[in-house]
């Protein structure tokens, strides 16, 4: 569905070849103040993306706030649409995170924490807090930021 607001903070900047694209949703992109996003990323509008002030996005990362909706056997998954909302993306203030990283719709970045490369979300995870691997269900607590 079209027809998304993006607003970008001041001193904010979005890298060459980043998409935004209008799917699965109306939600909104919403950037704070003196955001990077870097080269690569890709960010689906879907349910929507709130960004907060200070955060940083390392090149290649994918932001999905939308879901395909596959439980009808007797339809393709592509005719199905798309499920309900799990709340979007939301990223608070002083967030950093790594190269090749996937946030799924209902992930919750809290102020502070840092995402190793190559991680997968779709939950919440604490403020403050430094997380590191390859799955969701796998996300490790690498320690506090003092």
């Amino acid at each position: 569905m079209r027809g998304s607001r993006i607003v970008v903070g001041a001193h904010s900047v979005i890298d060459s070849f980043v998409k935004v694209k209008p799917a699965g949703g109306s939600g909104d992109l919403l950037l704070g103040e003196h955001v990077v996003i870097n080269a690569g990323c890709v960010l689906y509008t879907g349910h929507g993306i709130r960004i907060g002030n200070h955060v940083a996005l390392a090149a290649q990362c994918t932001l999905a706030p939308v879901n395909h909706a596959y439980a009808e056997r007797g339809r393709l998954i592509r005719a199905q649409g798309f499920a309900p909302s799990r709340g979007g993306i939301v990223i608070e203030d002083d967030v950093w995170i790594g190269a090749h990283c996937v946030l799924l719709d209902g992930a919750v970045l809290r102020q502070g924490c840092v995402l190793g490369a190559g991680a997968i979300v779709h939950g919440e995870l604490r403020a403050y807090t430094v997380y590191a691997a390859q799955s969701a269900t796998a996300l490790r607590v690498l320690g506090q930021r003092r």
